[in-house]
């Protein structure tokens, strides 16, 4: 019954090409792969990856592919691209990030966006990605860990005291709500059987929440970006028109993007685009708001308290061991977590907020030494370390690493190593007498790719 409901919600939205889309229902979903420029070009990878074919319209980094299960693939360990369905791209695009910008996600696990706007952002300006679910806050801090983001705070809050505390802080924020997942359908087959009109309906009222508390986070003449990978009117037009109705400070724009069909439904709407499975894309729908004027940011700025001497000396000793060129400036210490954070001229004051983390977390104090945190190796590139075993992601050492397993290696390396694939980092190691002891993170390690057969 509800099946049904749902297909006539279908031919109603999209008239005659409604037989355009049943016949994509039982095809195969669009797969993709987004190149992380923070680690590798995409001339440098695409050679690679045989399953990579031609680039997408909605990302100039996006590619489809014709594998699965790419997440144990060594590169994909090493952070050198996200998986990532093809349309889901198009919110970024639209954000149009520029060096420089400070840019908030505001529903950012588990972090195709929010990466995607960091290498946007090429290691300048500042984004803070923010997930309020913890456990899906965490998966974020990992996948932003992994493609090597230095310049990122990640928070566990509720959308409204976090843009009360940052209100006009942000040149541009990205709101990809929650939603009844629609564009979902093809990709997990159950989950149609699932819908219901009551559903969407709640996600819609839930998304006007967010959206109207992202506002707030917004500077003078700034940017929004709404986003859904859902096809409701409800959910999208619908949430769109509600704010604009409640919030005459902002105005809808033209995305500037040509992916997908300008929106058919209400005034002004074709500004926004859909994106619909007969378009490249599983579906989406973005929508790209200006703010007219408004009031800048008035909270203060960000404290930095250099970390005390003898502590700072023991800091510097380490990083000094294993690194050739230390680029990091702003240590700070919680908890005995050794983190360098980024810009600090950027940072707003962040007291009394739930941060996971800010920048890089280069380390823990133990009770006699200092241990390098696998974000130390994720963050940066093989020739800043002082030793590094290079492998090739087709080695069998390379499979047997990612799997946790020690390495037999040259007696001469000793000490902290990084341990690379194709000219990246891809994680740290103890040489000790001929024998790597393995530090890739238990949570990460998975059985050989090459068994997968792709």
């Amino acid at each position: 019954m509800m099946l049904n409901i749902y297909f006539e919600r279908m031919k109603d939205l999209l008239g005659d090409d409604f037989e355009k889309y049943i016949a994509t229902v039982d095809k195969e979903p669009y797969r993709g792969i987004r190149v992380n420029t923070l680690k590798i070009s995409a001339e440098e990878l695409l050679p690679l990856l045989p399953f990579a074919e031609e680039q997408t319209p909605f990302a100039e980094d996006g590619y489809y592919v014709s594998a699965e299960k790419l997440g144990k693939h060594p590169l994909h360990h090493a952070g050198a691209f996200y998986v990532q369905e093809p349309s889901a791209m198009s919110a970024v695009t639209a954000l149009d990030v520029q060096p420089g910008d400070k840019v908030l996600d505001m529903c950012a696990a588990p972090g195709g966006k929010s990466t995607q706007i960091a290498s946007r952002l090429s290691g300048t300006g500042l984004l803070w990605a923010n997930e309020v679910i913890r456990p899906r806050a965490h998966i974020l801090l990992s996948n932003i860990e992994r493609m090597g983001v230095k310049n990122a705070v990640v928070s566990n809050m509720e959308a409204d005291k976090l843009a009360d505390r940052l209100a006009g802080f942000f040149d541009k924020v990205l709101v990809d709500a929650p939603c009844s997942g629609e564009g979902m359908f093809r990709k997990d087959k159950e989950t149609i059987f699932e819908w219901t009109p009551e559903h969407s309906s709640a996600c819609a009222e839930r998304q006007k929440t967010i959206l109207d508390a992202s506002a707030a986070a917004v500077a003078p003449n700034g940017v929004m970006v709404y986003s859904t990978c859902t096809f409701s009117r409800d959910e999208n037009e619908g949430v769109v028109e509600h704010f604009l109705q409640t919030h005459p400070e902002f105005e809808l724009v033209d995305t500037g993007c040509s992916f997908g069909e300008p929106s058919r439904f209400g005034e002004g709407m074709q500004y926004a685009r859909r994106i619909f499975p007969y378009e490249g894309g599983e579906g989406h729908f973005v929508a790209k708001f200006k703010k007219k004027g408004g009031k800048p940011y008035k909270g203060g700025g960000y404290t930095y308290v250099e970390p005390p001497k003898e502590e700072r000396k023991e800091i510097d000793a380490f990083i000094t061991d294993i690194l050739r060129n230390p680029a990091f400036r702003h240590y700070q210490v919680i908890d005995d977590r050794i983190l360098n954070l980024p810009d600090v001229e950027l940072l707003p004051d962040m007291s009394g907020m739930n941060i996971l983390r800010a920048g890089v977390k280069l380390g823990d104090f133990k009770k006699d030494r200092i241990e390098p945190h696998h974000n130390l190796a994720t963050a940066l590139t093989p020739d800043q370390f002082k030793r590094k075993l290079i492998l090739n992601m087709n080695d069998n050492l390379t499979a047997k690493y990612i799997s946790g397993e020690e390495l037999e290696i040259d007696r001469w390396i000793k000490g902290w190593a990084v341990v690379t694939v194709n000219g990246i980092t891809l994680g740290l190691g103890k040489a000790v007498d001929g024998r790597l002891k393995n530090k890739y993170p238990k949570g990460l390690r998975t059985l050989p790719w090459k068994d997968l057969q792709i």
